[in-house]
């Protein structure tokens, strides 16, 4: 077993990671410089790939020689503090009762930070195969970033025989997460005086009596499917973003929702989409049209995140349960960028520090245990690669 890097370097490298505000909405870019200088000065050259408007990077580093290796991967973004109650600074790292409270700690610059302080122990040793840092952008929004990356495995960028992605999971295994599918649907109604309402079609109306048929397909499709492995043990829908109307004395006639479906890896993806489309058609838009031939319904698809499956006897699950001791796999309802590596042919796990109960919440934190035990996780990884 190879000696582990501290904590206190791992601490020290996630209050530099905590304070750089990679909310999706902003460049990552001065995180990935912090990054890349450190691994230069650790005598690790990187690639990054930048996304189309040169805002925002991925980063590739491999420490080692030869083919396969091991990836270690993470994204660099985290979601918005807008409207939460902090009880100290998000962007600041602070340590309270040996918990470390800061946007992102948890979700995932805690599991970034663990692979830069023990880059130093992956130099000090002759590896078998090498290891490759990949830190992402846009995870949360999609996992936009990782994408174009991915598409670069195997061609100028060495492809991991297999891969780590250390989202939050209590260093527990995961061998499986649900689908993401996000859909914006678009109500065009017809504008009038409130006092008028026959003459016109009211795109909120209409569109409350979708979102309400989403309510009744979700209560379906929970009756009708059962995969205990899962909690819960069904696919969902549900509507998080609606926008409409003028002013309380206009009929509105543009109406706008966005809702996701969280499927199970063996429900049918387009389930919800194409039963909500149905009830449109037949229940809703003959009537609208009656009063606005240009009325209509509209639902697009905006992003889609595949499932995660582990392939059966996975080179993955297998190093990752041995480096855990673990004798059983999990499954999570969160989605990360698992599956893409899979069908990039990356046989993949999940397997990271903090408890994603934390993530995305007001005063975020991950616990210094979690991250001792992924010092030692990576150091253990260490010495089963050590030549």
């Amino acid at each position: 077993m190879a000696e582990s890097a501290t904590i206190k370097e791992a601490e020290d490298l996630l209050a530099k990671l905590v304070g750089f505000d990679t909310t999706s909405a902003k460049s990552n870019l001065d995180l990935i410089a912090f990054v890349q200088d450190y691994l230069d000065r650790n005598g690790v050259s990187s690639t990054l790939v930048p996304s189309a408007d040169d805002q925002k990077a991925s980063l590739h580093a491999t420490i080692g020689d030869g083919e396969g290796g091991i990836g270690l991967s993470g994204h660099s973004d985290c979601v918005p503090v807008e409207g939460q109650n902090w009880t100290s600074d998000p962007f600041t790292l602070t340590e309270r009762d040996g918990k470390l409270y800061g946007r992102g700690t948890c979700d995932m610059k805690g599991f970034i930070a663990c692979v830069l302080a023990s880059v130093p122990l992956f130099k000090a040793h002759k590896l078998k195969e090498p290891i490759h840092i990949i830190i992402s952008y846009d995870e949360e929004v999609g996992c936009a970033g990782v994408r174009p990356l991915l598409a670069r495995l195997g061609e100028d960028l060495p492809r991991p025989r297999a891969v780590i992605v250390g989202e939050p999971t209590s260093m527990g295994v995961i061998d499986a997460h649900k689908r993401i599918d996000v859909y914006r649907t678009t109500v065009t109604g017809k504008e009038a005086h409130s006092s008028l309402p026959a003459i016109g079609v009211n795109a909120i109306s209409a569109a409350a009596e979708l979102i309400g048929e989403l309510d009744r397909i979700a209560e379906t499709i929970a009756t009708t499917e059962n995969d205990p492995r899962f909690e819960p043990p069904y696919s969902t829908v549900s509507v998080g973003v609606i926008d409409g109307g003028t002013a309380p004395n206009i009929v509105p006639k543009s109406c706008t929702f966005r809702w996701q479906v969280r499927s199970l890896p063996s429900a049918p993806a387009d389930e919800a989409p194409r039963a909500l489309s149905a009830f449109a058609e037949t229940a809703l838009v003959p009537k609208m049209r009656k009063v606005a031939e240009d009325a209509g319904i509209e639902t697009e698809g905006q992003t889609a995140v595949p499932a995660f499956t582990a392939a059966p006897q996975s080179d993955a699950v297998a190093l990752a349960m041995a480096l855990t001791g673990a004798n059983r796999t999990r499954t999570v309802s969160y989605a990360t960028e698992a599956g893409l590596f899979e069908q990039a042919g990356c046989p993949a796990v999940i397997c990271g520090p903090g408890d994603i109960a934390q993530a995305h919440a007001a005063d975020e934190f991950v616990s210094i245990a979690q991250l001792e035990a992924c010092l030692k996780f990576l150091a253990d990884l260490t010495g089963r690669l050590r030549a």
